[in-house]
């Protein structure tokens, strides 16, 4: 081979290794990159979605438990009513003066009237209604009539035309005979307390609320002319109106997928839906992975311009080694090519970097979905990670056992000491428990200061004796070096072919809250 020869293949062979480094070294970035890209942007995702469903579902639970005091008071307004009435139901005088008060005194009802013992209304207001001397003659008002006890009726069209609720209060006299009734009403098509207690949360950012009895009647909604509307029963509202809570991602009846929180309102019998566009959820994670985007870039840039330098002080040594090969008959080179780090080497150790840099990738990566499914205050499950449990358990059918407890009067350690200090009896509980558990067993806090024990092939008997071994030790335990505290616990066992694991949990809650009814701190199993 001639000089002119050796010359381009060294050269061939250099350019070649160089190309090798850079397209490696740009191939791994990239994958990094995008790796870091999808695994963001899935467990923010997956995160943003979970938080509104929590947060449509504790929102809904919100105005489902505001609109029920609102009935309470409305009540209450109107026995108060009752009982002053009650002397004096042969004085028409006296019967508008407190209709009228009633009615103005602080807005709770659009219109009020009182009712005698003939079903005739003996004074109304306002009076602009005319409805003084007339006869009952709505279902609704005649149900209330006869039921003769305190009634919030179903929304019904009033004989002026209105569509309403009415909630009324029977009037009796000192010695026990019925004299009528006082009834309020509310419109449910005219921006009332009613309309305005469920929209005056509204958000700006899509998400609405509405109101559905328990024939799937819309009672309340931000677009009026559905007020009164039958929506259609599917899967979902069939949980709403059973009177259930929860969270749930829907598509409704515009074809929109929505996520969605509903909560029941215990008086009536209605349910409280709050629902968000999922599509206006994730613009604000498009939104943040395009800055991300941008952010990055500089880095990026700066970090290839550092490869294509490496790359050339990497190609180094062969072309030390080429031109010392040359030169063998002179008298150092052999000395100066064993001074050269040979390229295999430094080719090992470039790819045992790139090995370790995917590693640490893939180690944080790993690291951010497991904190995805622990609970951050106490390293137990959280809720998704109880799931994931559950789920193997039912992927290779397993059967376990559960013990559900829950911290006896944590309110008033959170009323009395703080929150902080509620925090560390919760860490302590949690670490009680690791130190009352089996290898294998799961830990979970489902959430606030109630917690999960899943014990695979455990009988339920074990189970009860883990259970109470675990009770006795937090009992004799001095929490944050002040006080002791009590637990109550439920303890069931699932067979996987015979119970499904949402029906054990249910079952083990039960006991649990049956702990709690016979007096807490002890053990319950379920039946």
């Amino acid at each position: 081979m001639s000089a002119n020869n050796q010359m381009s293949f060294h050269v061939l062979q250099r350019l070649n290794l160089r190309l090798l480094i850079l397209s490696l070294a740009l191939l791994s970035v990239l994958i990094t990159l995008g790796n870091s890209f999808c695994a963001t942007y899935q467990v923010q995702r997956d995160l943003l979605i979970n938080n509104t469903l929590e947060a449509n579902r504790a929102y809904s639970a919100k105005l489902a438990k505001d609109t029920d005091n609102f009935f309470a008071v409305a009540q209450s307004q109107l026995q108060y009513s009752a009982d002053l009435i009650a002397a004096h139901m042969d004085d028409e005088s006296y019967l508008q003066t407190e209709a009228t008060r009633l009615h103005k005194q602080n807005a709770l009802f659009d219109s009020v009237f009182i009712v005698n013992a003939d079903a005739t209304i003996v004074a109304a207001s306002p009076s602009v209604l005319n409805l003084k001397g007339r006869q009952l003659s709505t279902p609704d008002a005649i149900e209330a009539f006869h039921a003769q006890k305190p009634i919030i009726s179903n929304p019904f069209i009033s004989p002026v035309g209105n569509y309403l609720i009415s909630i009324s209060h029977p009037i009796f006299s000192a010695d026990g005979h019925y004299l009528g009734y006082v009834a309020g009403t509310i419109y449910l098509q005219e921006n009332g307390i009613l309309g305005n207690l469920l929209g005056q949360h509204y958000y700006q950012d899509g998400t609405y609320v509405y109101v559905v009895d328990q024939s799937g009647v819309l009672l309340y909604h931000q677009d009026p002319n559905r007020i009164g509307e039958k929506v259609t029963v599917n899967g979902f509202l069939q949980a709403v109106i059973k009177q259930q809570s929860g969270e749930a991602e829907i598509t409704n009846s515009r074809g929109i997928d929505m996520l969605a929180g509903y909560a029941p309102i215990a008086r009536t019998g209605w349910s409280v839906v709050a629902q968000r566009p999922k599509a206006v959820t994730l613009t604000k994670l498009e939104e943040q992975i395009q800055v991300f985007s941008v952010k990055t870039l500089p880095l990026t840039l700066i970090t290839l311009v550092f490869i294509w330098v490496s790359a050339l002080l990497i190609a180094r040594p062969l072309k030390e080694l080429a031109n010392n090969a040359r030169v063998l008959d002179q008298k150092q080179a052999q000395d100066r090519i064993q001074s050269i780090s040979s390229w295999y080497f430094e080719s090992a150790l470039l790819k045992s970097a790139i090995l370790k840099g995917v590693g640490l990738l893939n180690e944080k990566i790993s690291r951010l979905q497991a904190d995805s499914h622990t609970d951050p205050m106490t390293g137990l499950y959280n809720r998704r990670g109880m799931q994931k449990v559950l789920d193997y358990y039912q992927d290779v059918k397993q059967d376990f056992a559960v013990i559900s407890l829950d911290i006896d009067h944590f309110k008033q350690i959170n009323d009395r000491y703080g929150h902080d200090v509620g925090d560390q009896v919760i860490q302590s509980l949690a670490q009680l428990m690791r130190h009352n558990s089996r290898k294998d067993d799961a830990l979970c806090r489902s959430g606030g200061e109630e917690f999960l024990i899943f014990l695979p092939n455990t009988t339920v008997e074990i189970a009860e004796r883990i259970a109470e071994r675990l009770r006795q030790n937090v009992a004799q335990h001095k929490m944050t070096e002040r006080f002791c505290i009590t637990i109550s616990l439920g303890v069931v066992q699932c067979q996987i072919d015979t119970t499904s694991p949402k029906d054990a949990l249910k079952f083990a809650d039960n006991a649990l809250y049956q702990a709690k009814r016979n007096g807490r701190n002890q053990v319950v199993k379920a039946a």
